[in-house]
């Protein structure tokens, strides 16, 4: 890695020297004597001044590096989360991004593609967050090998550079990126499908930031990162000021806050109705807690973890124990019947078995759960993430995505389900502003703490574990 940095520092530097000399021109970017004590730049080492052309990270990005935060030295002026092979991830120096996109040295062949991007922005990462999804190819559950791919698409940033084709953001906008790449051109994206966008993944329908087989988009777990097609795809929130003020609870938008809503919406749910979301991580109680905004009369959440079942709890929800009996008497005790209206899954592919089979995997536990216990004629809403291929599966079939569903019970009820990646965009904009004008306290649900980026390891490590806590990475220290 110290090699292809080395050979990558020119060449940031000369991409930086205009904004650096910018930098200069005000009195940030030239600090002369360094940029404050324990700044590990090699400039500072030296005890050189920073002219307009310097291309040292701290110059670049405008501001001093105090010794308190620890801030590690990046020759190339942007570090991220890499995922190096099962369980282990790790904060590295990785090349600063430039308006274009080539993984054609992707060492997974559908991933590799080549293109310009003079529609797309950089941005300066404000936040990004850790996510199941991130969970299952951190646990080796997907096919992706380790040691190229930037982890996270969950962001939030400013822009500070844009494209020679984007016409409506600008620079220093605050927005959030919904995790669909969409290009905004295509039959899907017209018809607001954009997760599955036909024009930006050269091997399926569909793209997102830093995961397998999604087009080799480089993600966004790190200081620095591009967004393509940023005039359709960025939702710029309209007061930078009163964003900040609400940036844990604005960092949701990109991911979990419209996905358990999603789930929510297709499912059915409606004033009055009852409702069973499957699984209390984060997701789970963003879909609880969108829930309860669309008018649910009950939202019951089910998990194994006490610790997220007493979150749950904590914003007003009932919870059921799958290990502690049958779903549906555990049901009953709270609604007096065994069935509720509606029903969505937040587990997906990693699920487990109930009562004395819950410490053994069943991959389509979840599904079939929710096809007993919701009533004739519900609707299932599934966001949880089920893949084409997991070489950790439990049996040969599964490992292939084929599960074994009761689908003659969902047939016979007359039951609907609704599956795939969230179209954000649908949501993003109407749930910005429930959180600006106080209608949800959507943070507090998800129980949200926020770390450094280079406390993401231990963050990868406390939610496996299951931790009851939506790990929000703050890389420039800007929203505590």
């Amino acid at each position: 890695m110290s090699g292809v940095t080395n050979r990558l520092a020119s060449s940031v530097r000369l991409v930086q020297r205009g904004t650096a000399a910018a930098l200069a021109n005000t009195g940030v970017g030239n600090l002369g004597g360094g940029h404050g004590l324990g700044c590990p730049c090699h400039a500072c080492k030296l005890g050189r001044a920073h002219g307009g052309s310097c291309g040292c990270a701290a110059c670049f990005k405008g501001f001093e590096i105090p010794k308190s935060r620890g801030y590690a030295s990046s020759a190339t002026g942007n570090r991220g989360v890499i995922f190096m092979g099962p369980n282990h991830v790790e904060v590295q120096d990785i090349p600063f991004p430039k308006l274009e996109l080539d993984s054609t040295s992707s060492p997974v062949v559908s991933e590799r593609q080549k293109r310009k991007c003079q529609h797309g922005v950089i941005l300066k990462v404000v936040s990004t967050n850790i996510c199941g999804s991130d969970q299952h190819m951190v646990r080796g559950r997907t096919s992706l090998p380790g040691g190229h791919m930037v982890l996270g698409h969950e962001i939030t940033g400013e822009v500070v550079e844009c494209g020679s084709d984007v016409e409506f953001i600008k620079k220093g906008d605050l927005c959030s990126v919904p995790f669909n790449i969409a290009c905004g051109r295509c039959p899907m994206c017209k018809a607001g499908h954009t997760g599955v966008c036909l024009n930006v993944n050269p091997a399926r329908p569909g793209a997102a930031y830093g995961y397998v087989d999604m087009g080799g988009w480089i993600g966004g777990q790190a200081e620095y990162v591009m967004v393509p097609y940023a005039d359709f795809n960025l939702l710029k929130f309209p007061d930078k000021d009163h964003a900040m003020e609400k940036i844990q609870d604005l960092t949701l938008l990109s991911d979990i806050f419209p996905t358990g809503f999603h789930g929510a919406v297709m499912a059915g749910v409606k004033p009055g109705k009852t409702v069973y979301i499957a699984g209390a991580g984060p997701v789970g109680l963003a879909s609880a807690a969108g829930a309860q905004l669309l008018g649910a009369a009950c939202v019951i959440v089910a998990d194994l973890n006490e610790e997220r079942l007493a979150q749950a709890r904590a914003f007003g929800c009932e919870t059921v124990n799958i290990s502690k009996g049958p779903i549906q008497d555990q049901i009953y005790d709270i609604l007096r019947e065994p069935e509720v209206d509606c029903a969505v899954d937040c587990v997906g592919f990693e699920a487990r078995g109930c009562g004395h089979d819950h410490s053994r995997e069943v991959p389509a536990q979840v599904l079939n759960d929710c096809m007993a216990v919701t009533k004739c004629g519900g609707g299932v809403g599934i966001p949880g993430l089920y893949v084409t291929e997991d070489p950790g599966a439990v049996d040969e079939a599964a490992q292939f995505g084929n599960l074994s569903l009761r689908i003659g019970l969902g047939w016979a009820k007359s039951l609907y389900f609704y599956t795939g990646q969230t179209p954000v965009m649908k949501y993003h904009k109407d749930l910005m502003n429930a959180i600006l004008f106080d209608k949800i306290d959507i943070a507090k649900a998800v129980n949200v703490e926020l770390i450094s980026l280079d406390d993401a390891p231990r963050g990868y490590t406390d939610f496996d574990k299951g931790a009851a806590k939506k790990f929000v990475i703050d890389p420039h220290a800007m929203c505590a």
